[in-house]
């Protein structure tokens, strides 16, 4: 986050502020009677040392801003009521680079409001006491336009940071679709590696054959096309046991269907690997005409569900699953 540099801002206001304290100190031969300026600068070094007190947040809190607005307001009225506004008062009129300084640090703080109401209020006293030519002799003007600069700043650097915001963010999501279609690519050519792997030697010898095969043959086909729809479909559901058990159930003439729907992917590797070795003992432990194995939706406490179907032995023209009986029943849990 871009933020004005906090032991800048510390130090610059201490600096300023120490300056209008000492101005006033030095000052106080001046006016009619002293007291009401050292109850002014007593209340002017109290606004700023709680201003610039060191605070987690860089926004000012709403009471802060208010209490001191309340003594930019009462500032003027303590100092001036002593003065005589036609007559040369010098430093006297210290009041107005302190209210200046202290609305700039609460514009400065993200209290922008109370900032703008503080100079506006030392305006409308400044004229009211010694008339609108007052407002650029007595420095109001240049107090204004320091909250001015304090308020664009303030402004700028907000909308600085949030736009780094959102670029980090932007920076993030590209990351994570790089990382996503990285995955997407490895994955794919590990799967293309793989069907080659148990496709390309049946093929060559099927081209060898002009397609001439044996009835074996025909049937060790058909396993490795299920083989391969396994490694299209399974995904996260196969390991070397998997394979090795769903292939010896194929060749006992069971027909295994594995569907893998994601609900495993968010597993860490030593629970994916307890819930696979289950699956690939109740697919070595069926004795049913179909096996099919889901993976959960997410959020599921099951991870895995196991459903082995045997024909009841009725004669039916088409496939229907009331002439199927429920041999396995199995939800393997996401967690122990």
């Amino acid at each position: 986050m871009i933020s004005v540099p906090r032991w800048l801002l510390l130090v610059l206001g201490a600096m300023f502020s120490t300056y209008h304290v000492v101005l006033g100190a030095y000052s106080l031969d001046i006016p009619n009677s002293p007291w009401p300026t050292v109850a002014a600068l007593l209340l002017y070094s109290i606004a700023t040392v709680l201003s610039l007190w060191p605070a987690q947040r860089l926004r000012m809190p709403d009471w802060l801003a208010a209490f001191d607005l309340a003594v930019c307001i009462v500032l003027p009225l303590l100092v001036t009521s002593q003065l005589d506004p036609e007559a040369e008062n010098g430093y006297a009129t210290w009041y107005v680079a302190a209210v200046g300084t202290l609305m700039t640090i609460a514009a400065a703080r993200r209290q922008l409001t109370f900032a703008w109401i503080g100079v506006v209020a030392l305006a409308v006293q400044s004229v009211v006491w010694a008339g609108p030519l007052s407002l650029g002799g007595l420095g109001v003007i240049g107090s204004i336009v320091w909250v001015a600069i304090a308020h664009m700043l303030t402004t700028a650097l907000t909308n600085a940071a949030r736009e780094t915001r959102r670029y980090a963010q932007a920076e993030r999501e590209a990351a994570a679709w790089q990382a996503a279609q990285d995955a997407h690519l490895f994955e794919g050519r590990m799967r293309l590696a793989q069907t080659n792997r148990i496709a390309a030697p049946m093929l060559r010898r099927i081209a060898d054959r002009n397609g001439a095969l044996t009835e074996a043959q025909r049937r060790e086909c058909r396993m490795l096309e299920a083989a391969i729809r396994d490694e299209i479909r399974g995904r996260m559901l196969l390991t070397d046991v998997v394979r090795v058990e769903v292939q010896r159930a194929r060749e006992r003439g069971i027909t295994v269907n594995l569907l893998d729907e994601g609900g495993i992917d968010d597993l860490d590797e030593a629970a994916r690997d307890r819930v696979l070795s289950r699956l690939a003992e109740a697919v070595a432990g069926s004795n049913a005409d179909r096996i099919i194995a889901r993976t959960a939706a997410e959020g599921s406490p099951v991870a895995v569900t196991v459903v082995g179907l045997r024909d009841s032995g009725v004669e039916s023209s088409g496939v229907d699953t009331d002439d199927l009986e429920v041999e396995l029943w199995l939800e393997i849990p996401r967690a122990l």
